[in-house]
Protein backbone atom coordinates (compact mmCIF):
# COMPACT_ATOMS: atom_id res chain seq x y z
CA UNK A 1 0.00 0.00 0.00
CA UNK A 2 1.63 2.83 -1.01
CA UNK A 3 1.12 5.94 1.38
CA UNK A 4 2.26 8.69 -1.98
CA UNK A 5 -1.65 8.27 -2.95
CA UNK A 6 -2.75 10.10 0.40
CA UNK A 7 -0.09 13.11 -0.01
CA UNK A 8 -2.34 15.11 -2.31
CA UNK A 9 -5.10 15.88 -0.13
CA UNK A 10 -2.55 15.55 3.56
CA UNK A 11 -0.56 17.89 2.22
CA UNK A 12 -2.52 20.76 1.24
CA UNK A 13 -4.59 20.51 4.48
CA UNK A 14 -1.63 20.40 6.77
CA UNK A 15 -0.02 23.37 4.70
CA UNK A 16 -3.28 25.17 4.79
CA UNK A 17 -3.32 24.92 8.93
CA UNK A 18 0.32 25.76 9.02
CA UNK A 19 -0.48 28.85 6.96
CA UNK A 20 -3.03 30.12 9.20
CA UNK A 21 -1.58 29.46 12.51
CA UNK A 22 1.76 30.67 11.95
CA UNK A 23 1.87 32.87 8.91
CA UNK A 24 -1.03 34.69 8.72
CA UNK A 25 0.62 37.97 9.42
CA UNK A 26 3.50 36.97 7.09
CA UNK A 27 2.32 37.84 3.25
CA UNK A 28 6.39 36.74 1.74
CA UNK A 29 6.52 33.76 3.50
CA UNK A 30 3.17 32.45 2.71
CA UNK A 31 3.72 32.80 -0.80
CA UNK A 32 6.81 30.65 -0.67
CA UNK A 33 4.77 27.90 1.31
CA UNK A 34 2.25 27.53 -0.98
CA UNK A 35 4.24 27.93 -4.28
CA UNK A 36 6.10 25.45 -3.06
CA UNK A 37 3.43 22.87 -1.54
CA UNK A 38 1.55 23.19 -4.77
CA UNK A 39 4.85 22.56 -6.47
CA UNK A 40 5.56 19.76 -4.62
CA UNK A 41 2.17 18.44 -4.82
CA UNK A 42 2.60 18.55 -8.79
CA UNK A 43 6.06 16.38 -8.18
CA UNK A 44 3.83 13.81 -6.29
CA UNK A 45 1.05 14.06 -9.03
CA UNK A 46 3.87 13.45 -11.76
CA UNK A 47 4.78 9.66 -10.00
CA UNK A 48 1.15 8.86 -9.29
CA UNK A 49 0.86 9.25 -12.99
CA UNK A 50 3.69 7.17 -13.87
CA UNK A 51 2.25 4.45 -11.63
CA UNK A 52 -0.83 4.49 -13.06
CA UNK A 53 0.37 4.18 -16.64
CA UNK A 54 1.06 0.61 -15.95
CA UNK A 55 -1.98 -0.28 -15.31
CA UNK A 56 -2.39 -1.36 -11.98
CA UNK A 57 -5.17 -0.39 -9.58
CA UNK A 58 -3.83 0.81 -6.13
CA UNK A 59 -5.90 1.13 -2.90
CA UNK A 60 -5.22 2.76 0.29
CA UNK A 61 -6.98 2.16 3.37
CA UNK A 62 -7.60 4.00 6.10
CA UNK A 63 -6.98 3.01 9.40
CA UNK A 64 -6.09 -0.39 7.66
CA UNK A 65 -9.72 -0.79 7.63
CA UNK A 66 -10.75 -2.85 4.59
CA UNK A 67 -13.66 -2.31 2.34
CA UNK A 68 -16.64 -1.69 2.41
CA UNK A 69 -15.80 -1.45 6.25
CA UNK A 70 -13.59 1.33 6.13
CA UNK A 71 -13.09 4.59 3.50
CA UNK A 72 -10.37 3.74 1.30
CA UNK A 73 -8.68 5.71 -1.81
CA UNK A 74 -8.54 4.53 -4.88
CA UNK A 75 -5.47 5.64 -7.38
CA UNK A 76 -6.16 4.29 -11.22
CA UNK A 77 -5.25 5.95 -15.02
CA UNK A 78 -8.71 7.92 -14.44
CA UNK A 79 -8.05 9.66 -11.07
CA UNK A 80 -4.46 9.62 -11.75
CA UNK A 81 -4.94 11.69 -14.53
CA UNK A 82 -7.27 14.26 -13.44
CA UNK A 83 -5.12 14.92 -10.19
CA UNK A 84 -2.16 15.94 -12.67
CA UNK A 85 -4.15 18.27 -14.46
CA UNK A 86 -5.31 19.77 -11.20
CA UNK A 87 -1.78 19.63 -10.09
CA UNK A 88 -0.65 21.79 -13.41
CA UNK A 89 -3.63 24.24 -13.16
CA UNK A 90 -3.02 24.86 -9.40
CA UNK A 91 0.40 25.69 -9.97
CA UNK A 92 -0.08 28.42 -13.03
CA UNK A 93 -2.79 30.08 -11.25
CA UNK A 94 -1.31 30.31 -7.97
CA UNK A 95 1.61 32.11 -9.61
CA UNK A 96 -0.67 34.55 -11.44
CA UNK A 97 -2.21 35.57 -8.15
CA UNK A 98 1.06 36.11 -6.31
CA UNK A 99 2.63 38.12 -9.93
CA UNK A 100 -0.91 39.59 -9.71
CA UNK A 101 -1.08 40.83 -6.05
CA UNK A 102 -4.78 38.98 -6.20
CA UNK A 103 -3.36 36.82 -2.81
CA UNK A 104 -3.28 40.43 -0.77
CA UNK A 105 -6.61 41.47 -1.54
CA UNK A 106 -7.92 40.19 1.27
CA UNK A 107 -7.47 37.88 4.29
CA UNK A 108 -6.46 33.92 4.32
CA UNK A 109 -6.28 33.39 0.25
CA UNK A 110 -3.64 30.96 0.26
CA UNK A 111 -4.87 28.75 3.35
CA UNK A 112 -8.46 28.91 1.62
CA UNK A 113 -6.90 27.86 -1.86
CA UNK A 114 -4.99 24.47 -0.21
CA UNK A 115 -8.04 23.48 1.60
CA UNK A 116 -9.85 24.13 -2.20
CA UNK A 117 -7.16 21.94 -3.40
CA UNK A 118 -7.35 19.03 -0.67
CA UNK A 119 -11.24 18.97 -1.63
CA UNK A 120 -10.68 18.84 -5.33
CA UNK A 121 -8.06 15.97 -4.52
CA UNK A 122 -9.91 14.04 -2.18
CA UNK A 123 -12.78 14.01 -4.90
CA UNK A 124 -11.27 12.43 -7.45
CA UNK A 125 -9.08 10.08 -5.16
CA UNK A 126 -11.85 8.58 -2.97
CA UNK A 127 -13.80 5.30 -3.79
CA UNK A 128 -16.17 6.06 -1.31
CA UNK A 129 -19.61 7.79 -2.71
CA UNK A 130 -20.06 9.39 1.28
CA UNK A 131 -16.67 10.67 1.33
CA UNK A 132 -17.12 12.09 -1.94
CA UNK A 133 -20.13 14.39 -0.47
CA UNK A 134 -17.58 15.10 1.91
CA UNK A 135 -14.92 16.46 -0.45
CA UNK A 136 -18.02 18.27 -2.29
CA UNK A 137 -18.66 20.39 1.09
CA UNK A 138 -14.72 20.57 1.00
CA UNK A 139 -15.01 21.94 -1.87
CA UNK A 140 -18.14 24.29 -1.39
CA UNK A 141 -16.66 26.27 1.91
CA UNK A 142 -13.15 27.13 0.88
CA UNK A 143 -14.50 28.33 -3.00
CA UNK A 144 -17.24 30.37 -1.21
CA UNK A 145 -14.32 31.90 0.79
CA UNK A 146 -12.48 32.27 -2.12
CA UNK A 147 -15.05 33.68 -4.29
CA UNK A 148 -15.74 36.35 -1.87
CA UNK A 149 -11.99 37.23 -1.81
CA UNK A 150 -11.33 41.11 -1.93
CA UNK A 151 -14.76 41.80 -1.02
CA UNK A 152 -17.48 44.10 -3.37
CA UNK A 153 -20.86 44.08 -3.02
CA UNK A 154 -21.56 42.27 -6.37
CA UNK A 155 -19.24 39.47 -5.54
CA UNK A 156 -21.03 39.00 -2.41
CA UNK A 157 -24.30 38.81 -4.04
CA UNK A 158 -22.66 36.18 -6.42
CA UNK A 159 -21.25 34.48 -3.94
CA UNK A 160 -24.61 33.83 -1.90
CA UNK A 161 -26.35 32.44 -4.88
CA UNK A 162 -23.37 30.08 -5.37
CA UNK A 163 -23.68 28.77 -1.78
CA UNK A 164 -27.71 28.56 -1.88
CA UNK A 165 -27.18 26.53 -5.48
CA UNK A 166 -24.67 24.11 -3.97
CA UNK A 167 -26.87 23.83 -0.70
CA UNK A 168 -29.53 22.85 -2.83
CA UNK A 169 -26.83 19.92 -4.67
CA UNK A 170 -25.83 18.65 -1.25
CA UNK A 171 -29.23 18.63 0.09
CA UNK A 172 -30.13 16.46 -3.25
CA UNK A 173 -26.76 14.19 -2.65
CA UNK A 174 -27.95 13.63 0.93
CA UNK A 175 -31.47 12.23 -0.54
CA UNK A 176 -29.18 10.12 -2.91
CA UNK A 177 -26.51 8.71 -0.82
CA UNK A 178 -29.74 7.75 1.39
CA UNK A 179 -31.81 5.93 -0.97
CA UNK A 180 -28.64 3.97 -2.13
CA UNK A 181 -27.62 2.88 1.36
CA UNK A 182 -31.48 1.58 1.78
CA UNK A 183 -31.38 -0.12 -0.92
CA UNK A 184 -27.95 -1.73 -0.94
CA UNK A 185 -26.19 -0.94 2.68
CA UNK A 186 -23.22 0.37 1.46
CA UNK A 187 -21.83 3.48 -0.25
CA UNK A 188 -18.44 1.96 -1.03
CA UNK A 189 -18.30 2.33 -4.89
CA UNK A 190 -17.08 -1.19 -5.68
CA UNK A 191 -19.40 -2.75 -3.40
CA UNK A 192 -22.11 -0.88 -4.86
CA UNK A 193 -21.82 -1.66 -7.79
CA UNK A 194 -21.70 -5.65 -6.97
CA UNK A 195 -24.56 -5.18 -4.93
CA UNK A 196 -26.61 -3.14 -7.30
CA UNK A 197 -26.15 -5.80 -10.50
CA UNK A 198 -28.02 -8.08 -7.62
CA UNK A 199 -31.02 -6.49 -7.47
CA UNK A 200 -34.32 -7.78 -10.13
CA UNK A 201 -35.01 -5.48 -12.68
CA UNK A 202 -38.68 -5.41 -11.27
CA UNK A 203 -37.42 -4.52 -7.91
CA UNK A 204 -34.96 -1.20 -9.12
CA UNK A 205 -37.43 1.48 -8.97
CA UNK A 206 -35.57 3.11 -5.80
CA UNK A 207 -32.35 2.12 -7.18
CA UNK A 208 -33.44 3.97 -10.90
CA UNK A 209 -34.59 7.30 -8.29
CA UNK A 210 -31.49 7.28 -6.45
CA UNK A 211 -29.23 7.15 -10.54
CA UNK A 212 -31.33 9.84 -11.03
CA UNK A 213 -30.52 11.98 -7.74
CA UNK A 214 -26.79 11.46 -8.58
CA UNK A 215 -27.35 12.65 -11.83
CA UNK A 216 -29.17 15.95 -10.90
CA UNK A 217 -26.31 16.51 -8.02
CA UNK A 218 -23.67 16.05 -10.11
CA UNK A 219 -25.68 17.85 -13.46
CA UNK A 220 -25.59 21.12 -10.84
CA UNK A 221 -21.66 20.79 -10.22
CA UNK A 222 -21.42 20.44 -13.76
CA UNK A 223 -23.71 23.33 -14.51
CA UNK A 224 -25.94 21.13 -16.98
CA UNK A 225 -29.03 23.13 -17.97
CA UNK A 226 -31.15 23.52 -16.83
CA UNK A 227 -29.13 23.69 -13.66
CA UNK A 228 -26.68 26.01 -14.99
CA UNK A 229 -28.05 29.33 -12.85
CA UNK A 230 -25.37 29.66 -10.49
CA UNK A 231 -22.31 29.58 -13.02
CA UNK A 232 -22.35 32.65 -15.28
CA UNK A 233 -22.74 35.74 -12.62
CA UNK A 234 -20.27 33.69 -10.58
CA UNK A 235 -17.67 32.95 -12.12
CA UNK A 236 -17.65 36.56 -13.83
CA UNK A 237 -17.80 38.05 -10.64
CA UNK A 238 -14.91 36.16 -9.13
CA UNK A 239 -11.21 36.86 -8.71
CA UNK A 240 -9.97 35.91 -11.72
CA UNK A 241 -7.15 33.39 -10.75
CA UNK A 242 -10.16 31.85 -8.27
CA UNK A 243 -12.83 31.90 -11.51
CA UNK A 244 -9.31 30.08 -13.63
CA UNK A 245 -8.91 27.66 -10.43
CA UNK A 246 -13.07 27.02 -10.83
CA UNK A 247 -12.12 25.25 -14.43
CA UNK A 248 -11.95 22.35 -12.72
CA UNK A 249 -14.44 22.73 -10.43
CA UNK A 250 -17.47 22.04 -13.20
CA UNK A 251 -14.82 19.14 -13.71
CA UNK A 252 -15.74 17.35 -11.10
CA UNK A 253 -19.06 17.31 -11.85
CA UNK A 254 -18.27 15.49 -15.19
CA UNK A 255 -15.56 13.25 -12.98
CA UNK A 256 -18.46 12.16 -10.87
CA UNK A 257 -20.79 11.21 -14.04
CA UNK A 258 -17.61 9.54 -15.20
CA UNK A 259 -16.41 7.35 -12.33
CA UNK A 260 -20.60 6.44 -10.96
CA UNK A 261 -22.10 5.64 -14.47
CA UNK A 262 -19.53 3.29 -15.71
CA UNK A 263 -18.96 1.56 -12.24
CA UNK A 264 -22.09 1.42 -10.37
CA UNK A 265 -24.64 2.56 -13.58
CA UNK A 266 -23.33 1.29 -16.45
CA UNK A 267 -24.83 0.17 -19.36
CA UNK A 268 -24.79 -3.43 -18.50
CA UNK A 269 -27.43 -2.34 -15.07
CA UNK A 270 -30.80 -3.49 -15.91
CA UNK A 271 -32.66 -1.20 -13.15
CA UNK A 272 -30.95 1.65 -15.31
CA UNK A 273 -30.27 0.96 -18.81
CA UNK A 274 -30.87 3.07 -21.27
CA UNK A 275 -32.08 5.81 -18.64
CA UNK A 276 -28.56 7.82 -17.87
CA UNK A 277 -27.58 8.48 -21.16
CA UNK A 278 -31.09 9.63 -22.69
CA UNK A 279 -31.20 12.05 -19.61
CA UNK A 280 -27.74 13.44 -20.23
CA UNK A 281 -27.44 13.77 -24.15
CA UNK A 282 -30.50 16.06 -24.53
CA UNK A 283 -29.39 18.24 -21.68
CA UNK A 284 -25.86 18.36 -23.15
CA UNK A 285 -26.93 19.70 -26.27
CA UNK A 286 -29.16 22.34 -24.88
CA UNK A 287 -25.93 23.52 -22.15
CA UNK A 288 -23.96 23.70 -25.56
CA UNK A 289 -26.19 25.99 -27.84
CA UNK A 290 -26.95 28.38 -24.59
CA UNK A 291 -23.17 28.71 -23.76
CA UNK A 292 -22.38 30.07 -27.23
CA UNK A 293 -25.25 31.70 -27.39
CA UNK A 294 -24.37 33.45 -24.15
CA UNK A 295 -20.60 34.06 -26.04
CA UNK A 296 -22.11 36.14 -28.70
CA UNK A 297 -24.54 37.92 -26.79
CA UNK A 298 -22.47 38.86 -23.86
CA UNK A 299 -21.70 42.66 -23.25
CA UNK A 300 -18.37 42.01 -20.36
CA UNK A 301 -15.63 39.88 -21.19
CA UNK A 302 -16.03 38.38 -17.66
CA UNK A 303 -19.44 36.74 -18.77
CA UNK A 304 -18.21 35.87 -22.27
CA UNK A 305 -15.64 33.49 -20.74
CA UNK A 306 -18.26 32.44 -18.10
CA UNK A 307 -20.63 31.29 -21.10
CA UNK A 308 -17.84 29.56 -22.58
CA UNK A 309 -17.29 27.53 -19.69
CA UNK A 310 -21.28 26.81 -19.58
CA UNK A 311 -20.59 25.47 -23.82
CA UNK A 312 -17.38 23.43 -22.70
CA UNK A 313 -18.97 21.54 -20.34
CA UNK A 314 -21.48 21.13 -22.94
CA UNK A 315 -19.59 19.62 -25.32
CA UNK A 316 -18.03 17.36 -23.06
CA UNK A 317 -20.89 15.93 -21.35
CA UNK A 318 -22.20 15.32 -25.14
CA UNK A 319 -19.00 12.96 -25.22
CA UNK A 320 -19.61 11.56 -22.32
CA UNK A 321 -23.20 10.35 -22.90
CA UNK A 322 -21.88 8.06 -25.35
CA UNK A 323 -21.00 6.01 -22.71
CA UNK A 324 -18.60 3.98 -24.89
CA UNK A 325 -14.67 3.73 -24.57
CA UNK A 326 -14.10 5.69 -27.70
CA UNK A 327 -16.57 8.73 -26.71
CA UNK A 328 -15.10 8.04 -23.13
CA UNK A 329 -11.63 8.75 -24.57
CA UNK A 330 -12.53 12.12 -26.40
CA UNK A 331 -14.09 13.46 -23.81
CA UNK A 332 -11.28 12.95 -21.39
CA UNK A 333 -8.99 14.93 -24.08
CA UNK A 334 -11.33 17.54 -24.33
CA UNK A 335 -11.52 17.68 -20.60
CA UNK A 336 -7.53 18.33 -20.16
CA UNK A 337 -7.99 20.95 -23.20
CA UNK A 338 -11.10 22.75 -22.04
CA UNK A 339 -9.96 23.16 -18.40
CA UNK A 340 -6.69 24.87 -19.62
CA UNK A 341 -8.35 27.03 -22.39
CA UNK A 342 -11.30 27.92 -19.59
CA UNK A 343 -8.25 28.88 -17.18
CA UNK A 344 -6.56 30.95 -19.52
CA UNK A 345 -9.24 32.53 -21.16
CA UNK A 346 -10.46 33.89 -17.21
CA UNK A 347 -6.72 35.05 -16.66
CA UNK A 348 -6.26 36.77 -19.95
CA UNK A 349 -9.63 38.78 -19.16
CA UNK A 350 -8.22 39.98 -16.04
CA UNK A 351 -5.07 40.90 -17.73
CA UNK A 352 -7.64 43.49 -19.65
CA UNK A 353 -9.48 44.56 -16.91
CA UNK A 354 -6.84 45.24 -14.67
CA UNK A 355 -5.28 47.53 -17.47
CA UNK A 356 -8.95 49.79 -18.70
CA UNK A 357 -9.28 51.34 -15.21
CA UNK A 358 -13.15 52.28 -14.62
CA UNK A 359 -13.90 50.66 -17.92
CA UNK A 360 -12.85 47.01 -16.62
CA UNK A 361 -14.44 44.20 -18.70
CA UNK A 362 -16.82 46.16 -20.78
CA UNK A 363 -16.99 45.03 -24.67
CA UNK A 364 -16.75 48.69 -25.70
CA UNK A 365 -13.79 50.28 -27.58
CA UNK A 366 -11.37 51.61 -24.57
CA UNK A 367 -7.38 53.30 -24.72
CA UNK A 368 -4.52 51.16 -25.63
CA UNK A 369 -3.07 48.80 -22.98
CA UNK A 370 -0.33 48.96 -21.57
CA UNK A 371 1.48 45.13 -22.96
CA UNK A 372 -1.08 45.52 -25.56
CA UNK A 373 0.34 42.83 -28.24
CA UNK A 374 1.16 40.61 -25.65
CA UNK A 375 -2.43 40.83 -24.41
CA UNK A 376 -3.99 40.32 -27.27
CA UNK A 377 -2.25 37.63 -29.04
CA UNK A 378 -3.45 36.13 -25.64
CA UNK A 379 -6.89 36.79 -26.10
CA UNK A 380 -6.46 35.34 -29.66
CA UNK A 381 -4.87 32.18 -28.51
CA UNK A 382 -7.23 31.79 -26.11
CA UNK A 383 -10.45 32.59 -28.50
CA UNK A 384 -9.57 29.67 -31.17
CA UNK A 385 -8.90 26.93 -28.31
CA UNK A 386 -12.32 28.04 -26.99
CA UNK A 387 -13.61 27.99 -30.59
CA UNK A 388 -12.01 24.44 -31.59
CA UNK A 389 -10.12 26.21 -34.22
CA UNK A 390 -6.92 24.46 -35.89
CA UNK A 391 -4.45 24.20 -34.81
CA UNK A 392 -4.65 23.76 -31.26
CA UNK A 393 -6.28 21.38 -29.54
CA UNK A 394 -10.10 22.20 -29.16
CA UNK A 395 -9.75 21.82 -32.97
CA UNK A 396 -8.10 18.29 -31.90
CA UNK A 397 -10.84 17.20 -28.88
CA UNK A 398 -13.82 18.40 -31.32
CA UNK A 399 -12.77 16.32 -33.72
CA UNK A 400 -12.32 13.23 -31.72
CA UNK A 401 -15.39 14.05 -30.67
CA UNK A 402 -17.16 13.98 -33.61
CA UNK A 403 -15.07 10.86 -34.93
CA UNK A 404 -16.72 9.24 -31.94
CA UNK A 405 -20.25 9.75 -31.54
CA UNK A 406 -21.15 7.94 -35.30
CA UNK A 407 -22.21 5.15 -33.90
CA UNK A 408 -24.47 7.28 -31.88
CA UNK A 409 -28.36 7.20 -32.92
CA UNK A 410 -28.14 11.16 -32.36
CA UNK A 411 -24.75 11.41 -34.73
CA UNK A 412 -26.00 14.16 -37.40
CA UNK A 413 -27.80 16.03 -34.84
CA UNK A 414 -24.62 16.15 -32.48
CA UNK A 415 -22.36 16.94 -35.49
CA UNK A 416 -24.91 19.89 -36.35
CA UNK A 417 -25.06 21.28 -33.09
CA UNK A 418 -21.06 21.38 -32.51
CA UNK A 419 -20.38 22.33 -35.77
CA UNK A 420 -23.16 25.61 -35.63
CA UNK A 421 -22.06 26.57 -32.15
CA UNK A 422 -18.39 26.71 -33.41
CA UNK A 423 -18.92 28.93 -35.70
CA UNK A 424 -21.69 31.23 -32.86
CA UNK A 425 -18.23 31.12 -30.70
CA UNK A 426 -16.06 32.19 -33.14
CA UNK A 427 -18.18 35.30 -34.35
CA UNK A 428 -18.84 36.26 -30.81
CA UNK A 429 -15.01 35.93 -30.14
CA UNK A 430 -14.34 37.69 -33.11
CA UNK A 431 -16.36 40.80 -32.02
CA UNK A 432 -15.35 41.01 -28.60
CA UNK A 433 -11.31 41.20 -29.65
CA UNK A 434 -12.41 43.28 -32.65
CA UNK A 435 -14.13 46.04 -30.10
CA UNK A 436 -10.87 45.90 -27.01
CA UNK A 437 -8.02 45.15 -28.87
CA UNK A 438 -8.96 46.57 -32.51
CA UNK A 439 -11.77 49.74 -31.86
CA UNK A 440 -9.53 51.81 -29.99
CA UNK A 441 -11.21 54.55 -28.40
CA UNK A 442 -9.73 58.24 -29.65
CA UNK A 443 -7.27 59.98 -27.78
CA UNK A 444 -8.03 62.65 -25.83
CA UNK A 445 -5.41 64.93 -24.99
CA UNK A 446 -1.58 63.52 -24.11
CA UNK A 447 -2.21 60.29 -22.64
CA UNK A 448 -0.09 59.32 -19.20
CA UNK A 449 2.77 56.96 -19.82
CA UNK A 450 1.49 53.12 -18.68
CA UNK A 451 2.52 52.19 -15.53
CA UNK A 452 4.90 49.50 -15.34
CA UNK A 453 3.07 45.92 -14.72
CA UNK A 454 4.67 42.90 -13.50
CA UNK A 455 6.01 40.06 -15.76
CA UNK A 456 4.89 36.88 -13.98
CA UNK A 457 0.83 37.21 -14.76
CA UNK A 458 2.14 37.31 -18.79
CA UNK A 459 4.48 34.49 -17.86
CA UNK A 460 1.82 32.46 -16.05
CA UNK A 461 -0.48 32.74 -19.16
CA UNK A 462 1.54 32.25 -21.78
CA UNK A 463 2.56 28.67 -19.27
CA UNK A 464 -1.06 28.10 -19.68
CA UNK A 465 -0.97 28.65 -23.42
CA UNK A 466 2.24 26.85 -23.71
CA UNK A 467 0.21 23.80 -22.21
CA UNK A 468 -2.59 24.05 -25.04
CA UNK A 469 0.00 23.63 -27.40
CA UNK A 470 1.90 20.67 -26.18
CA UNK A 471 -1.55 19.26 -25.51
CA UNK A 472 -1.63 19.53 -29.39
CA UNK A 473 1.72 18.26 -30.80
CA UNK A 474 1.51 15.53 -28.17
CA UNK A 475 -2.24 14.13 -28.87
CA UNK A 476 -0.87 11.08 -30.16
CA UNK A 477 1.03 10.04 -26.90
CA UNK A 478 -1.75 11.30 -24.66
CA UNK A 479 -4.12 9.44 -26.41
CA UNK A 480 -1.88 6.34 -25.64
CA UNK A 481 -2.95 7.15 -22.10
CA UNK A 482 -6.62 7.94 -22.37
CA UNK A 483 -7.43 5.22 -25.03
CA UNK A 484 -6.25 3.04 -22.08
CA UNK A 485 -8.12 4.93 -19.48
CA UNK A 486 -10.99 4.66 -21.03
CA UNK A 487 -10.70 0.53 -21.80
CA UNK A 488 -9.74 0.65 -17.92
CA UNK A 489 -12.91 2.59 -16.80
CA UNK A 490 -15.47 0.47 -18.89
CA UNK A 491 -13.95 -2.89 -17.69
CA UNK A 492 -14.72 -2.13 -13.73
CA UNK A 493 -14.02 -5.72 -13.10
CA UNK A 494 -10.45 -4.72 -11.73
CA UNK A 495 -11.52 -1.87 -10.39
CA UNK A 496 -13.85 -3.40 -7.96
CA UNK A 497 -11.44 -6.62 -7.51
CA UNK A 498 -9.04 -4.66 -6.27
CA UNK A 499 -10.91 -2.27 -3.63
CA UNK A 500 -12.99 -5.41 -2.22
CA UNK A 501 -9.58 -7.69 -2.51
CA UNK A 502 -7.34 -4.82 -0.78
CA UNK A 503 -5.25 -4.25 -3.32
Amino acid sequence: MSHWIIAPIVLPAVLAAILTLTMRYHPALQRVFSIGGVATVLAVAIGLTAQAATGAIEVYELGNWPAPFGIVLVLDRLSALMVLVTAVLALIVLLYAVGAGWDQRGNNFHALYQFQLMGIFGAFLTGDAFNLFVFFEVLLIASYGLMIHGGGRRRLKAGVQYVIYNLLGSTLFLFALGTLYAVTGTLNMADLAVRAAEIPVEDGALLRVGAVLLLLVFAIKAALLPLHFWLPETYAEAPAPVAALFAIMTKVGAYAILRMYTLVFGPDLGATADLIDQLLIYAALITLVAGMVGILGAKRLGRLAAFAAIGSMGTLLIALSGFRPETTAAALYYMIHSTLAGALLFLVVDLVRERRGPMGGAMQPGPRLAQHGMIAALFFGSAIATAGMPPLSGFVGKLLILDAVRSMDEVWLIWAVILGTSLVAIIGMAQAGSVVFWKLAPETGEEPAPAPQPALPLVACFAMLSGIVALSVLAGPIMGYIDATAMQLHAPEGYIAAVLNGG
